[in-house]
């Protein structure tokens, strides 16, 4: 009896530690209290898309400036956390977030369903219009009507809500196949290097966002915005935060709530835009 109960104990004691560990690791801390355990938020941004967020000399530095970054600077200040900025490649976004190199993306990010597979998003808090960026020597032939763009190889940002714009509104695209690569849409990482195809003359047609298309074209004398514009269908623009982060996406949305209270937001946009200009 006593060799059977030394037995049990020293079964209880091997699986104790085991038991116990478990029960402590079983409550994982949110994102939420991560980012203010750690003291800061690490944001990710694709800082090549003025006045959302673009790379400016502020006191003879190069800094990451832009509407967007401006949210995210009052998002930390709520969440009473340091914000430290990542620029990276707009396509490269969302694995940055799902693998937890960043802890949210702002970069005029528009929450598809397909994006809402795989991250949470805030509350919308900017709502945008599309537009096309053509050469002046070519206002006559793209620049009064959307169909002029048709037949013709046209540009728009890899991942971004563009594509699937120029794809549908322009191409006429429908169904299953606005999820294939389009022969005449040219996507790239970088803004930068479509409105150098189009200066170039390699594709005829950049579409951006409004605000982002005023800004290249008042850097560019050789281009131009083209009359018609693009709604978005989708819902403009918000912040993705990792899946199943409830209580960080009720935070973000409370500072969204309040700037938009305030008129902060087109604050911000107005500031932005004229900090663009003088760039």
């Amino acid at each position: 009896m006593l060799k059977r109960t030394l037995a049990i104990l020293a079964t209880l004691m091997v699986l104790f530690p085991v038991v116990a560990g478990g029960a402590k690791d079983s409550k994982t801390e949110s994102s939420l209290e991560k980012i203010k355990a750690s003291g800061k938020i690490i944001l990710g941004t694709s800082a090549d898309y003025p006045p959302y967020e673009f790379h400016a000399l502020v006191d003879g530095k190069d800094t990451i400036v832009g509407f967007d970054i401006e949210l995210a600077k009052e998002i930390a200040k709520d969440l009473g956390v340091e914000l430290e900025i990542k620029d990276m490649s707009f396509d490269g976004l969302l694995a940055a977030l799902v693998s937890g190199n960043v802890d949210m993306v702002i970069s005029g990010m528009t929450p598809t369903e397909e994006r809402r597979q795989n991250v949470d998003f805030s509350d919308i808090y900017y709502q945008a219009v599309h537009g096309a960026v053509i050469r002046v020597a070519d206002e006559a032939k793209y620049g009064a009507d959307a169909a002029s763009l048709k037949d013709v190889v046209i540009g728009a940002q890899r991942g971004a809500i563009q594509v699937g714009i120029a794809k549908e509104q322009i191409k006429g695209v429908t169904g299953a196949a606005l999820d294939e690569n389009h022969p005449q849409i040219k996507e790239l990482g970088a803004l930068p290097d479509l409105i150098m195809e189009v200066k170039n003359n390699k594709i005829e047609a950049v579409i951006a966002e409004l605000p982002v298309a005023d800004a290249y074209v008042k850097r560019n004398p050789d281009l131009v915005l083209a009359s018609y514009s693009f709604l978005d269908n989708e819902g403009g623009s918000a912040v993705a935060v990792k899946k199943n982060s409830a209580d960080l996406v009720a935070a973000i949305n409370a500072t969204i709530a309040r700037l938009v209270a305030e008129d902060k937001i087109n604050q911000f946009v107005g500031e932005a835009n004229l900090l663009a200009d003088s760039q």
